[in-house]
C-alpha cells in the first residue's frame, strides 16, 4: 500500500482508489487512470486493520465505513475506507506535503480579506475535491505567521497538521477528541478561542452553533459544499424549517464576513491544477440581499462588488490568464 501511495505522489496525484479484485486506480491532472495491478480483498483487509489501528477497525463491520488521516512514506493522507459489491474499498486524498499561505496555493491576495475582521462568520465552499481544505488551511496559515491568535480547528477527520508561529493552534478531531462537532462547538467556546475553525457544516445543529459563535465575538472559519457563493447561503438557510428561516438570515447577515467558493482546473501551459474563486465579501449590500431572503441577487452583488474585493468565476479566470508569478510548491491542490 505504501508503495502506491508513494508512486501516486511521485506522479503528482491527488487521490488513489483501491477496490478488492480491480486495478489501483489514481486521478492525475483530474482525469482517472490505472497505475497498478489488481489487489485482492486479502491484501486490502490487512492493509486496511493496518492503516486504522484496533479501535477504528472494531466499529468497521457495523458502520461499514471509517476515516483516518495519517503520513504514510511522508505523504500526508486522509483515507476512507467503505464496503462494495465487490469487498472492501478505500479512497485516498493525498495532501500537500505542508501548509502552504494563500501566495504558495496560487490564491488572489483579496481572500486575505476573508481573514481581517475579528469576529463573524467566513465560509469556504465548493464541491468535493475542489480544494477547500487546502485553502482553509492557507487561511489558518495566514493568521499564525501574523498574528498572536488562540485557534481551535475541529475536523473529522484532521488532515493538515499545523505548527505554532505566532498564534496557538489546539487540533482536535470528531470522534477521537470529542463525540461530535455539536458537542465540540458547545466545548470549544468555553476554551477562549479567538479562532474557531468548523471541517464541515453538515447538519442543522452544527450551522446553528457555528452562525452562534460567530455572533458571539470569534472568527469562525467554516466549510461546505456548494457549487456556487449562492448556493452556499441559501443551503445556510434552508437547512431549517420555513418558520425560522427569516430570523436565520438576520443571523447570517450580522455575522456574515464573506464566502469563497472554488473549483479546480488543469492549466496546461503550467502543469498545475489551479483553484478559480468566486468571493463574496459581506458589505452592505451583500447583507441587506441576503437579509430579505432574494440569494438569487448574490451573483449581482458580487458583479458590482469589485471595489470591495469581490471576485466573479469569469474575472478571476481572467486574472489566471494574466498571471505570471506563480507557485510551484503546490503541484496539486487536492
Amino acid at each position: 500500500m505504501k508503495e502506491w501511495i508513494s508512486k501516486a505522489h511521485g506522479l503528482g496525484a491527488s487521490d488513489v482508489h483501491f477496490e478488492a479484485g480491480t486495478p489501483v486506480v489514481a486521478r492525475i491532472k483530474g482525469e482517472l487512470a490505472v497505475i497498478g495491478g489488481v489487489i485482492t480483498g486479502a491484501q486490502l483487509s490487512q492493509a486496511a486493520q493496518e492503516l486504522m489501528g484496533p479501535e477504528v477497525w472494531a466499529h468497521f463491520p457495523e458502520r461499514g465505513s471509517a476515516d483516518v488521516s495519517m503520513t504514510v512514506d511522508g505523504a500526508r493522507c486522509r483515507i476512507s475506507f467503505y464496503r462494495t459489491i465487490r469487498g472492501l474499498g478505500m479512497a485516498v486524498r493525498l495532501l500537500a506535503p505542508s501548509v502552504s499561505n494563500l501566495h504558495s496555493c496560487n490564491l488572489h491576495a483579496d481572500l486575505h480579506k476573508l481573514i481581517e475582521a475579528t469576529s463573524g462568520l467566513v465560509v469556504v465552499s465548493g464541491r468535493t475535491g475542489s480544494g477547500k481544505s487546502t485553502t482553509l488551511a492557507a487561511l489558518i496559515e495566514e493568521i499564525n505567521s501574523a498574528e498572536p491568535r488562540h485557534i481551535i480547528t475541529l475536523e473529522s477527520p484532521l488532515e493538515y497538521i499545523f505548527t505554532n508561529r505566532r498564534s496557538f493552534i489546539r487540533q482536535r478531531e470528531i470522534p477521537t477528541h470529542s463525540p461530535s462537532f455539536e458537542q465540540a462547538i458547545t466545548d470549544s467556546l468555553r476554551e477562549n478561542p479567538d479562532v474557531l475553525v468548523i471541517g464541515e457544516m453538515r447538519s442543522p445543529e452544527v450551522i446553528r452553533l457555528t452562525l452562534n459563535a460567530a455572533e458571539t465575538g470569534h472568527l469562525v472559519l467554516a466549510t461546505m459544499h456548494s457549487a456556487t457563493c449562492t448556493e452556499a447561503l441559501t443551503r445556510i438557510c434552508m437547512s431549517f424549517s420555513p418558520e425560522i428561516q427569516g430570523s436565520i438570515r438576520a443571523q447570517l447577515a450580522d455575522c456574515a464576513v464573506g464566502v469563497v467558493c472554488q473549483r479546480l482546473e488543469f492549466m496546461e501551459s503550467r502543469m498545475i491544477r489551479v483553484p478559480i474563486c468566486e468571493l463574496m465579501i459581506a458589505n452592505s449590500s451583500a447583507k441587506a440581499t441576503i437579509r430579505s431572503g432574494q440569494m438569487s441577487n448574490i451573483g449581482n452583488v458580487i458583479q458590482t462588488g469589485t471595489d470591495d474585493g469581490m471576485w466573479t468565476f469569469e474575472r478571476y479566470q481572467r486574472w489566471l490568464n494574466q498571471r505570471t508569478d506563480w507557485s510551484r510548491q503546490v503541484t496539486e491542490t487536492p
